[in-house]
């Protein structure tokens, strides 16, 4: 259904039928051709680069190349008109005729229209949100959950075999302070005067819950135990305390993740899954003892004047070796991070991809090269950094929330804006752009909110539906009675909107082979606003309304068109992870 792969393959017949020869004897190279739509529209529907890319190779001056090719190409039946711009690009108009047979292929689809095969079934693991579970989410943790959400649901419709995947980080000194911290709470609970919260400690109330759980668990029993023993009990029963809230955060903003996978494992048995990704590195000569110049700026906790146990990632395109053990025998935090990639490698996965904060910049090299090193270069490794989200009120900064003690929660903006908002605004950047979120402007109704724009599209859908089932009765939303009668769509707004929707295979794929998932939100705002415009020529003349009493054909066509726009209005909505509205409230 992707019209520009189907050109493509159109393209390639017209350029065998030039009998073109390579000057050097060999065979065409199609691979650069390329079919998208032309800059400004008003130069056609489609435009290829092809008499530019093979002019060199048969020794032709590239226009006169393109001149003989549009001629070709204007033979084709769908082709209204084909034309020579610039130094050889060929602009392709297609006849009403193809538009109106694409919106009969759209109705069949349905809410599956735009689904691909582009994937080809590829084990994809996408790595996303994975905080620390020392509290509730953040709204910094926001804006990686929903661009990996959604990429992982783009990917997926696209045809890649996807695994959402979340890594539990409940190993460690963080752990030890959340631990320490809630103990303080238990004594609270117990019924100690505490006073303030000591520097260095989780200052939330969201711990207050439990260490009151733990008190009514255990009683005073805690106070008595070694602190080794009290400890593990507590970090036990906070791990899954947290975890739980922030699976609810989570489910709040309508994010889901396939596997849960804990840090905690891989330290299990003396740390056996890391030694035995060391050795593997080790065999595979990728590991060897020595010292590291100490780093420019603040030293990292894992250097040491010392010789330690290496990584050698600068031979597979890091900028320096990483440590994996210090002089001591201990693991770095980079060790786990090894026997946490050879574990996904493990599992079959042909591409990972890590949704990370911005200020892990840091670790895209040395990610690629530990891909590279376990894999021997047959996983690619992608990571995808995501700026800072600041949020306002009214232009005014929004202060931090007084529950977490340190930060604005992500539970209390969904509470304040609903989910589908946040979703939405998310992706409205490009994830790599500093993103502003207003939360006034966020639920405003206007065109200069884009979820409310696009969302009111939908609602509008659903209202000639209500209208049309008011007037004429339920019989009229039938689906190939729309379809039979879609020839009848000649209009130059009815025209652009199927032009609009048979954009969205082929947005789809490249949203997902880019890794771009802000390009699906861009689309859907586009789409809402040729839709708008349409509706209004509508209120202006009568003759255009989509429902026309005394010509039942024609509504029948156009009924097609507004079922056609609310399919990709609800599919890439739910892509994103927010609902399309039959009406707004």
């Amino acid at each position: 259904m992707n019209i520009f792969t189907q050109f493509a393959s159109r393209i390639n017949k017209a350029i065998e039928q030039l009998g073109l020869t390579p000057k050097d004897g060999g065979s065409l190279d199609l691979s650069r051709i390329a079919v998208e739509p032309p800059r400004d529209p008003s130069h056609g529907d489609l435009a290829t680069n092809a008499a530019m890319v093979l002019s060199k190779s048969v020794g032709e001056n590239p226009r006169a190349l393109a001149e003989r090719l549009a001629g070709v190409l204007a033979a084709d039946p769908d082709v209204a008109a084909a034309e020579v711009a610039g130094p050889g690009f060929v602009n392709l108009r297609l006849a009403d005729g193809f538009w109106q047979a694409r919106l009969g292929e759209m109705l069949e689809a349905g809410t599956d229209y735009g689904r691909s095969t582009a994937g080809a079934n590829r084990k994809v693991n996408v790595e996303y949100v994975s905080a620390n579970p020392t509290g509730p989410m953040h709204v910094g943790h926001c804006r990686g959950a929903v661009v990996g959400d959604a990429l992982a649901n783009i990917m997926a419709f696209a045809g890649f075999d996807v695994t959402k995947e979340y890594y539990i980080n409940d190993a460690g000194a963080q752990i030890d302070v959340l631990a320490r911290s809630v103990l303080l709470r238990y004594r609270e609970a117990l019924g100690e005067q505490i006073g303030e919260i000591p520097a260095g400690l989780y200052p939330g109330d969201y711990l207050v819950p439990v260490g009151e759980a733990l008190a009514k668990e255990f009683g005073e029993k805690l106070l008595s135990m070694a602190e080794d023993e009290a400890l593990a009990l507590v970090k036990e029963r906070t791990i899954d305390a947290m975890m739980q809230m922030i699976r609810e955060d989570l489910e709040a903003l309508n994010v889901h993740h396939d596997v849960f996978f804990s840090e905690r494992t891989l330290h299990e048995g003396n740390g056996s899954a890391i030694r035995t990704a060391i050795a593997d590195l080790t065999l595979n000569g990728h590991v060897y003892k020595g010292k590291l110049p100490p780093p420019k700026g603040e030293k990292s906790e894992d250097w040491e004047d010392r010789e330690q146990t290496l990584f050698r990632s600068t031979e597979v395109g890091d900028d320096m070796d990483r440590p994996l053990m210090k002089s001591d025998g201990a693991f770095t935090y980079f060790a786990a991070d090894v026997a946490y990639m050879k574990d996904k490698i493990s599992r079959g996965f042909e591409e990972l991809i890590f949704i990370l904060g911005a200020d892990h910049g840091g670790y895209v090299k040395r990610m690629e090269a530990l891909g590279k090193a376990l894999s021997g270069g047959s996983v690619d490794v992608e990571i995808l950094l995501c700026n800072l989200v600041k949020l306002f009120r009214g232009g005014e900064p929004v202060r931090m929330s007084k529950r977490a003690g340190e930060f604005v929660t992500l539970r209390d903006v969904v509470e304040e804006v609903g989910r589908d908002p946040i979703r939405f605004m998310m992706l409205y950047r490009k994830n790599t752009e500093p993103l502003d979120f207003d939360f006034a402007k966020v639920t405003e109704q206007s065109k200069d909110n884009p979820v409310f724009y696009v969302q009111y599209a939908s609602a509008r859908c659903h209202s000639v539906f209500r209208q049309a089932k008011e007037q004429l009765g339920e019989s009229w939303i039938e689906r190939k009675t729309m379809k039979d009668a879609a020839h009848l769509l000649v209009d130059e707004g009815e025209i652009a909107i199927i032009r609009k929707l048979a954009e969205y295979p082929r947005l789809i794929e490249s949203a997902a082979q880019s890794m771009e998932p802000h390009r699906l939100a861009f689309y859907l705002y586009d789409l809402a606003q040729v839709f708008h415009s349409h509706w209004n020529r509508g209120t202006d003349n009568q003759a255009l309304r989509f429902i026309k009493v005394n010509e039942p054909e024609l509504t029948h066509a156009r009924l097609g068109l507004v079922q056609a726009v609310s399919d990709v209005l609800t599919s890439g909505l739910a892509l994103i992870g927010a609902d399309a509205p039959a009406e707004m409230r």
